[in-house]
């Protein structure tokens, strides 16, 4: 028994076998000439311009993390907040702030 393909589909595989089969050195390098992967002096400039740019960066960015507080919740509570949480500006005596004994409740 032999394997014969149908026409529509054998002339893609006739084409990628034949394109897949040349070898390299045809004329074609792919792009890769003579001077392909060596680097320059002007690429070496480059890359030090870059390094000192990111330590520049990191500096900077130090700089500014340390002026950041370490928690931005607020020391002192506002208005809106006494209010809600029931806590004044001056702290009630530690006798006044313990719970009392319960009242019985008052009959009406």
């Amino acid at each position: 028994m032999s394997l014969a393909l149908p026409a529509p589909v054998a002339e893609p595989v006739t084409t990628v076998a034949v394109v897949l089969a040349q070898q390299p050195g045809s004329g074609d390098n792919g792009g890769q000439g003579e001077d392909f992967g060596k680097s320059s002096p002007v690429g070496l400039l480059v890359l030090i311009l870059f390094l000192i740019a990111v330590a520049f960066l990191v500096r900077s960015m130090t700089k500014h993390l340390k002026r950041v507080p370490a928690s931005f919740d607020s020391e002192e509570p506002k208005p809106e907040q006494e209010a809600e949480t029931g806590k004044a500006d001056d702290p009630a005596p530690a006798a006044e702030t313990e719970p009392a004994e319960a009242e019985p409740p008052r009959k009406t």
